[in-house]
C-alpha cells in the first residue's frame, strides 16, 4: 500500500467549494497564492489522484513533475492505490474523493485560509476518523 496523503485548504468555517470551484478562486491575496504554491511544492514528484475536473485544472507547468491519475466513481480505491504501491499518493478533488479514499489516507495536511464567505461544499471532520490519520 502506498503512503496515502491529502492536502487541502479550507475556509475559516471549513468551507471548501462553491459552484464547483474553490470559494476563493481568483483571490490574489498573499495567503491564497502561497497556498497554491505550497500545494504544487508538496505534491511535486509524487502521485496526485483526483477527479477529471481537478486533474484538468492542473496547469501545464506542473504536469511534468508529478504523476496525475484521474479517478472515477466506479473504480475500486484499493485497486487504484495498488498501482502506486511504492509512491506517495495525494488524494485531491474535494469531498467526493475524500469521502471514498478517507480510510486509506494516513496524513491530512490542512491549510486554513482567511476566507469566511459562502460555500456549498464543506470539510467533513469524520474523514479524519475514517482511518489512522495524522493531521498538520
Amino acid at each position: 500500500m502506498p503512503d496515502v496523503r491529502s492536502i487541502c485548504a479550507i475556509g475559516l468555517r471549513g468551507q471548501m467549494g462553491l459552484n464547483g470551484l474553490l470559494p476563493w478562486e481568483g483571490n490574489a491575496g498573499p495567503e491564497f497564492t502561497a497556498d497554491v504554491e505550497r500545494f504544487f511544492d508538496i505534491t511535486r514528484n509524487h502521485v496526485l489522484i483526483a477527479g477529471e475536473k481537478t486533474i484538468s485544472a492542473i496547469p501545464d507547468f506542473a504536469r511534468g513533475d508529478r504523476t496525475l491519475f484521474v479517478i472515477r466513481r466506479h473504480m475500486d480505491p484499493a485497486q487504484v492505490l495498488a498501482q502506486f504501491s511504492d509512491r506517495v499518493v495525494f488524494v485531491g478533488g474535494g469531498p467526493v474523493a475524500w469521502g471514498v479514499y478517507a480510510p486509506f489516507i494516513r496524513h491530512w495536511d490542512i491549510n486554513r485560509l482567511p476566507y469566511d464567505g459562502e460555500a456549498d461544499r464543506w470539510f467533513d471532520p469524520q474523514w479524519l476518523l475514517a482511518g489512522r490519520a495524522t493531521v498538520s
